[in-house]
Parts: structure tokens; C-alpha cells; sequence
């Protein structure tokens, strides 16, 4: 069972070179996994003295398996179970294990059944709201807690600068450097505040890419004067106020790297050199998942990637495959002023996230259903048109059209209550029907894209967007997104 949190100058004493070099590993942990498969994670915690788990979903989630899609099965008891595994595994480590997982918008990232808040991109959407923001990175926060999660990987303050980015998109506050930054700051704040770490993520920027580092290695062709105006800022302002952690990206920018084209999570000079001397951040350093193909495939040897990343100045190797190789290299290559340098840093960190709150009022300021009302008013943006012709849109006869699935039927359920009105569901209904449609004077429609990333149209085929654009340069229409 793990011992009690020891100070620093005792765990250096104790601790071993090989325990030490553990401490900086974070291996990933399956919330929907095999009692064989838990038994060996198990096993690795207490053979190799682990620092920390990453927890994800399951082994054929989107965020562990790049090679197809595969069915992932559907556990509503998925929070409870979270519960069991933390305690199993922390009985298992000789020292507390530092447990972590991405709540970016809320648990429901990863387990189902739990609260999930809006996406970054519609928080994004609001004016002068950063208390909101607060808001839910502090309910957020105390939904870890609860579940018994230390550090949250997040915020995202990548830029959304590429609108076709496959992998950040509505994962980030938008597209201006100040607003990311401020909004950014104030989900941090609001975590600490629940006594959550956070990670800004993912240095350098990974904002304007058109390549998902899940699958290769995008690189971001800028000079360094670009890069402090725009994908540096956000980094830059939270390391100011004292953000925990900094996650790297698999990302290649060779303005920070003299030139080279390689992950700055193995880059010696973006993280050692340009972090740590250039812009002083003094908090620790996390890779990004280790399994992602931008930096997993074509080594030499296993181990050699975790090698790369720590002694480019990593400290905790997130989602690492090859624990026992990593150890061996690490403790072959590295000398012990760098291995000590690593284990301060992280055992600090477990410092930070032990400590107990005390007599600190861990409620929330502001109860999560009044919360998410706030958001959804506060959020909702005309983008184009004007608000006097929506009110004289609502006061004449119309027609519907949903396209995608809408939940609970609450947008037109509710717009009947005060304005009954025909709406049709496309395509169950549309094929006669849509004649019909064109000959009124006005519609609202209602879309409902099946995706939240810009692949493909985001899941809209060609057909719908035909359709749409008929009945646009048509009728008068009153278009929603959500």
C-alpha cells in the first residue's frame, strides 16, 4: 500500500537511482480494461516504482488507437469503476501515485455518465465572460477531485488559426491570441481554485496545422517573431501566473530549433533551450502521449524514445509504452545531477497535489445547472443578419427543418410551446416533402452537424449541403448551428 507523502530531502534519501527514474513515468491507465490487463499495470506500479497513470477510456478509443476505427463499448458504471481502479492502483505503488486525465470539457471527455461542460470553441464564443470560465474550469475541478483525479491535461490554448485543423478545432477558445490567453488563464484559475494541476497544452502552438500528430508530424513553418505574437502568448502569460505544468506537443518548429525538423517533445533546444533559459518557466514539463505516431514510429530501439524526451528536458513521460526499456536507458545514459533535476521536479509537483485542502470551501460558487444555463445565453452568437429581422422572422407563419440529430427535441419543442410551426426531419422525411418546403415563404432550419471536426465537411454529405444551399437562394432561411 503507498506509504505517506514524504518531503523531498527524506524521498531523496530514500528512493533509489531506478525509483527515481520512475517517478518521471506516466503510463496509461484504461478505465474499460481486462482484469489481466489491470493485474500487469498492477505489477508495473509496483516493480518499477511509477510516478503516475494517465486514465483514458478504453484500448479502442479515439484517443489510444490511431489504426481504425473500432467499436467502443458503452459503460455507464464507467465513473464508479474509475474510483475502484485509483484505489487498486494506488495500493499497489510503494508512493501515492499522481493521477491524471483530460477533462477539457469536463469527465464526460472520457467516462460516461458524468458532467460534461461546453467545448473550449463555445466558450470561445462569448464576450468578456473569463469568470465563467472560472466558472467551469472550478466546477470541472471539483468533479476530478471528487473522482480522485490530481491533474487535469488542460487548458488547450492552441490558436485556432487553420480552420481545417483535424485535431484542435473546438478544442481551443478561437482564433485570437488574447482572448485564448485570458480565457485560458481563467480555466487554470478556476481549476486551482478546486486544488486541480492543470497543463497548458500543447507547447509551442499547435494551432495552425493541418496534420493530427496522432497520426504524423505536423510542422509549423513561422518565424520566432511570428510565433511570439500569436501561438507563444498563451504559454507565455500562464507560466507568469504559475501554472503547474507545460505539456509539449509532437510538434516540429524549426525557428525554435535551429533549423532542425523533429518533435520539440525530443527537442533538446525547444525545451531545455528556448523553454526553460528563453521564456524562465521553471514548472514542470509533460510529453504529450507517447503512442502518437508523429514521434512512436521508426525507432531504433525501445526505450529510446522515452530517452530522447527526458533528456531533452521532459519530466513526465505521459502514455509511455515501453516502462521497463525507458528505465534501463534512462539510467544508462543519464547522469544523476540530471536524473535528480527530473525527481525534484515531479516530487514537488505530487507535493502540490497531496496536500489537503484543509478547511478550504471546495463547493461550487456558482451549481452546475444555473452554470450551464449561463453558458448556452452568454454563448449563442448571430454571425450574420440582424436581430430586428429575427423578430420579424419569429412574428410570421414558417416552416422547420432539422437536419442531424437533435437531442430531446427541446430547440423545436420549445419553439412550439410559443410559435406552433411544421417541421419536417431530414431525410425521413424530406423526400415529398421538400417541394413543399421551398414553396414557403420562410424557414428555420436547424443543423446539426454529426461531427465536431472539419473532415469531410464535418459529417455533412454532399447532398444535405446541396439542399441547404437550395433552399437558401430560394426562400427566406433562419439557419442555427449547433
Amino acid at each position: 500500500m503507498a506509504s505517506d507523502y514524504h518531503e523531498y530531502e527524506e524521498a531523496r534519501k530514500r528512493l533509489t537511482i531506478r525509483e527515481k527514474i520512475g517517478q518521471s513515468f506516466m503510463p496509461a491507465a484504461y478505465i474499460n480494461d481486462a482484469e489481466e490487463e489491470i493485474s500487469k499495470l498492477e505489477n508495473c506500479i509496483a516493480e518499477y516504482g511509477i510516478g503516475g497513470i494517465c486514465f483514458f477510456h478504453s484500448r479502442a478509443s479515439a484517443a489510444t488507437n490511431f489504426e481504425g476505427p473500432r467499436e467502443v463499448i458503452y459503460n455507464e458504471n464507467s465513473l464508479e469503476v474509475l474510483k475502484k481502479l485509483i484505489s487498486r492502483y494506488q495500493k499497489a505503488a510503494k508512493y501515492p501515485l499522481l493521477i491524471s486525465i483530460d477533462a477539457e470539457w469536463g469527465l464526460a471527455m472520457r467516462i460516461e455518465n458524468t458532467p460534461q461542460y461546453p467545448y473550449a470553441l463555445t466558450l470561445g464564443a462569448m464576450q468578456d465572460q473569463a469568470e465563467l470560465v472560472f466558472q467551469v474550469g472550478r466546477n470541472i475541478g471539483l468533479d476530478c477531485r471528487e473522482a480522485g483525479i490530481h491533474w487535469n491535461f488542460a487548458p488547450v490554448v492552441d490558436i485556432n488559426n487553420d480552420p481545417n485543423n483535424p485535431v484542435i478545432g473546438y478544442r481551443s477558445f478561437g482564433e485570437n491570441p488574447a482572448k485564448v490567453t485570458r480565457y485560458g488563464t481563467a480555466f487554470f484559475k478556476g481549476l486551482k481554485s478546486s486544488g486541480i494541476l492543470s497543463s497548458a497544452k500543447h507547447f509551442p502552438g499547435h494551432g495552425d496545422t493541418s496534420t493530427d500528430s496522432h497520426l504524423g508530424l505536423p510542422v509549423i513553418d513561422k518565424s520566432k517573431e511570428e510565433l511570439y505574437s500569436n501561438e507563444l502568448k498563451p504559454f507565455i502569460e500562464l507560466s507568469k501566473q504559475g501554472i503547474e505544468s507545460v505539456m509539449v506537443g509532437h510538434l516540429a518548429v524549426p525557428a525554435l530549433s535551429s533549423g532542425q525538423i523533429e518533435a520539440s517533445t525530443i527537442s533538446n533546444a525547444i525545451i531545455n533551450g528556448f523553454l526553460r533559459k528563453e521564456l524562465n518557466f521553471d514548472g514542470v514539463v509533460v510529453s504529450d502521449a507517447l503512442n502518437m505516431h508523429a514521434v512512436s514510429k521508426n525507432l531504433q530501439y525501445k526505450g529510446e524514445l522515452e530517452w530522447r524526451a527526458y533528456s531533452a528536458g521532459v519530466d513526465v513521460l505521459c502514455y509511455t509504452l515501453n516502462v521497463e526499456e525507458g528505465i534501463n536507458a534512462i539510467e544508462k545514459r543519464g547522469d544523476k545531477k540530471l536524473i535528480e533535476e527530473r525527481f525534484k521536479r515531479v516530487w514537488d509537483l505530487k507535493k502540490r497535489a497531496m496536500r489537503p485542502p484543509g478547511s478550504k470551501d471546495l463547493t461550487p460558487s456558482i451549481l452546475r445547472k444555473s452554470l450551464m444555463i449561463r453558458l448556452a445565453e452568454e454563448s449563442l452568437s448571430l454571425v450574420k443578419g440582424e436581430e430586428n429581422y429575427l423578430n420579424f422572422f419569429r412574428q410570421s407563419p414558417f416552416a422547420g427543418l432539422t437536419i442531424g440529430t437533435e437531442r430531446d427535441k427541446n430547440f423545436t419543442k420549445h419553439i412550439n410551446k410559443v410559435h406552433p410551426f411544421e417541421c419536417f426531419n431530414y431525410p425521413a422525411s424530406i423526400s415529398a416533402e421538400l417541394e413543399e418546403l421551398a414553396g414557403s415563404k420562410q424557414l428555420l432550419l436547424a443543423l446539426y452537424p454529426p461531427s465536431m471536426k472539419p473532415a469531410n465537411n464535418f459529417g455533412l454529405s454532399n447532398t444535405e449541403l446541396k439542399m441547404i444551399a437550395k433552399l437558401c437562394n430560394q426562400i427566406e432561411v433562419v439557419l442555427y448551428v449547433f
